[in-house]
């Protein structure tokens, strides 16, 4: 009796530590492998099994050296909102775009709140108070098959408790879980999201009907840069979410020097454009000014023209 309500508890914690992940669920086994384990099954419930000779495993991925230092940090937000969720509700436009600069480079997405309003509305407000300021990319899932990259715990613990207590419950699925789509990930019973997004690597259509809704697109030739992300510590690091939560970034710079970062995210609004444009107007007018405080060049006198050689015959094509 008692062995039996020690294996309950266990069950019941191994759950709620699974629940307790904001993540897509990894890719599942191919049918065919799904066939040979029923078919095991079967054969060892009808039949005693035979000895067999343990297969060799496959060699571990060796350990990419560890650098001395890891990225950042980075200038983060100090905006008010961030330990005041409250204060960051305002609705989304029909679209936005939101520009990402990380330590392999920067991309941008569009977002459509048709799409998942919700989802939108709270994606809107995070880039607008610069929560994603700083932070990890600690998911890389590219075996067996390009998956997804994830990220959006804060580095600051206190931050990232706030925003684990206003949880939303997903929009309906209006759109596919296609390669270069941004969705928020996803954790509890029921599923709800908070902060967590990920990126497609691949066309993850089976994510549709698990209630994952994609809400932004990434932009032009951005997945260039999103596919580079470093994904050597493969499970090692998002197995590890309660951690990341309650120790933040100080946790992750210590124990995975190698991970990539979003150094700043930030809405793409017309002012910026037009700031862009008016830098670039200053500088054209910065070079045309140095041009005319160049003194005047005397003209050289025009040289005699020297007769024009005649052209010599080509060759023809050799045999």
């Amino acid at each position: 009796m008692k062995t039996t309500t020690l294996l309950s508890v266990v069950t019941i914690v191994a759950v709620g530590a699974v629940a307790a992940c904001d993540a897509p669920p990894e890719p599942t086994p191919a049918s065919g492998d799904v066939a040979k384990t029923t078919t095991t099954a079967t054969a060892t419930a009808s039949a005693p099994k035979p000895a067999r000779t343990a297969r060799p495993r496959p060699t571990a991925k060796p350990a990419d050296p560890e650098p001395a230092e890891a990225k950042g940090p980075f200038p983060a937000s100090t905006n008010e909102a961030l330990k005041d969720p409250a204060k960051a509700k305002e609705q989304a436009p029909a679209t936005f775009k939101a520009k990402f600069e990380t330590t392999l480079g920067d991309f941008e997405v569009e977002c459509t709140r048709d799409w998942a309003p919700k989802a939108a509305d709270r994606f809107y407000n995070l880039l607008k108070i610069g929560f994603y300021d700083d932070t990890a990319i600690f998911r890389v899932v590219k075996t067996p098959t390009p998956f997804v990259v994830q990220w959006g715990i804060h580095g600051d613990p206190e931050v990232s408790k706030k925003w684990k207590e206003v949880a939303e419950e997903p929009d309906p699925v209006k759109q596919s879980n296609a390669r270069g789509t941004l969705t928020f990930a996803m954790g509890g019973m029921p599923k709800t999201f908070t902060t967590q997004v990920f990126i497609n690597y691949g066309d993850n259509a089976r994510l549709d009907k698990m209630g994952f809704a994609p809400v932004c697109q990434v932009l032009g030739d951005g997945m260039n840069i999103v596919d580079k992300f470093y994904s050597g510590y493969e499970g090692r690091v998002s197995d590890q979410q309660p951690k990341i939560e309650s120790e933040g970034n100080a946790f992750l710079r210590s124990q995975f020097k190698l991970l990539d970062y979003i150094k700043t995210a930030r809405l793409v609004t017309g002012d910026e454009k037009k700031d862009e444009k008016k830098d670039e107007k200053k500088g054209e007018e910065k070079k045309g000014d140095a041009k005319s405080a160049e003194p005047a060049k005397s003209a050289k006198p025009a040289a005699s023209a020297a007769p024009k050689a005649t052209a010599a015959p080509k060759a023809p094509p050799a045999q």
